[in-house]
């Protein structure tokens, strides 16, 4: 009984420290993109840190990584359908698949987008057309289904529905759009609708909401065409209201931190930051420093980091909206990702990966790879743009049907 109480606490470390590599969700356990682990290879050898596994089984389409409990979650298309998938992180073995719906065709390359939500052993999930499923989490047994345009009265934008659904306090949010409400929750575990926001009723574009609390009140915060949004968790009452110019699609994820927002966009728009207060929302900067087309931006102490159309990668002051660095012939366009004081950056048009120092002092490498092989399968007009994942010790990425692990652990 001595030995067993001994070694109880570490045995619940062991458990605390698994969870802490999990990453559950887009951008991770607080979509912020910023990965807690520690552990990690510094200085890459040449040709890249050691692949773990291939797998060949991912579908066609642009979607995410989930990773909690050993388990891998995707989507991928497969002829007319598109399919929720699991794999084994460690190995790369599918262990099952559920189809979710009709397969969403674009020019740009068909499939779904998005990245699924793992909470309460459920996995939930949301198709290019509009077709949400909740799954057992280690069955893939489908539990319920909505369907954001014939249920929820959406109407699916021009390239698809991209969101990745945010899973909060047993509600299921999503962003629909339409007269009905912008925005709805569900029951996580009927799929029940709880509330839209119908005092917010702008079409749907293709961030993902986050969750915050401002003023003592529970807020999802949505980035649509137009506006900035804060929607009341509970009631789904509009809180507060930002403009927004965007122009031909509303991409990157919003960044909170200290009552303030952050919010960027490609096609020349640029980015702002507005601090949240008792009054209405007030802009505290707009410019054309971050233009974030896709690829994401990264917060990270009082600097963000990310890819910028013209300057390429920047590093700008949070507070001032300044440019700190720049640094454009390293590595063109693509997605950025963080873990254990490095920046692993991915160029969208060649597959190559670029580790470098997490700084505001300026671009410094510390190894590379290219992505091989790549896909012959990928739409002329796409390119690799699924994002960069580590988690308990691997990096992920994806180039269409190709999946790949790497070891990154020092």
């Amino acid at each position: 009984m001595k030995t067993f109480l001994l070694s109880l606490p570490i045995f619940c470390m062991l458990i605390q420290l698994a969870q802490a590599g999990d990453w559950p969700e887009w951008r991770g356990n607080d979509r912020d993109d910023l990965s807690k682990e520690t552990g990690l290879l510094q200085t890459w050898p040449e040709g890249g840190p050691k692949k773990i596994w291939t797998s060949k089984e991912g579908g066609l389409g642009y979607a995410g990584f989930s990773i909690v409990d050993g388990t891998l979650y995707t989507l991928g298309a497969f002829g007319k359908e598109e399919r929720l998938l699991a794999f084994n992180a460690s190995s790369g073995k599918k262990l099952w698949e559920l189809s979710i719906g009709e397969l969403l065709t674009n020019g740009w390359g068909d499939g779904p987008r998005m990245t699924p939500t793992v909470s309460g052993g459920m996995v939930y999930a949301l198709g290019g057309k509009g077709k949400l499923v909740c799954a057992d989490s280690k069955t893939g047994k489908q539990k319920w289904s909505s369907h954001l345009v014939k249920d929820l009265g959406g109407k699916v934008p021009g390239w698809g529905y991209t969101e990745s659904v945010l899973v909060d306090e047993g509600r299921v949010v999503c962003t629909p759009g339409g007269a009905q409400g912008t925005l709805a929750a569900l029951d996580a575990k009927t799929g029940k609708v709880l509330w839209r926001s119908k005092e917010f009723t702008d079409g749907a574009q293709y961030s993902s909401p986050i969750l915050i609390e401002q003023g003592g009140e529970r807020q999802y915060v949505q980035l649509v065409m137009k506006n900035l949004v804060g929607i009341n968790a509970k009631t789904g009452k509009l809180s507060w209201k930002s403009e927004w110019p965007g122009r031909v699609a509303v991409i990157p994820t919003p960044i909170y931190s200290d009552n303030h927002v952050f919010i960027s966009s490609g096609y020349g728009v640029g980015c702002k930051l507005v601090r949240l207060g008792a009054n209405e929302p007030k802009d505290v900067y707009e410019n054309k420093v971050m233009k974030n087309h896709h690829g994401g931006v990264i917060k990270l102490g009082n600097h963000l980091y990310g890819y910028s159309d013209g300057p390429g990668w920047i590093c700008q002051d949070f507070k001032s909206g300044e440019m700190v660095w720049n640094e454009k012939k390293a590595l063109g366009k693509g997605a950025i990702a963080y873990a254990d004081n490095r920046f692993y950056c991915l160029g969208e048009g060649d597959g190559r990966v670029i580790l470098i120092e997490a700084s505001p002092k300026g671009w410094k490498a510390h190894g590379e790879f290219t992505i091989t092989p790549q896909t012959k399968q990928r739409n002329p007009k796409g390119k690799v743009w699924t994002h960069p994942v580590i988690s308990n010790g691997k990096l992920y990425l994806r180039d269409q049907e190709l999946i790949f692990c790497f070891d990154v652990k020092a």
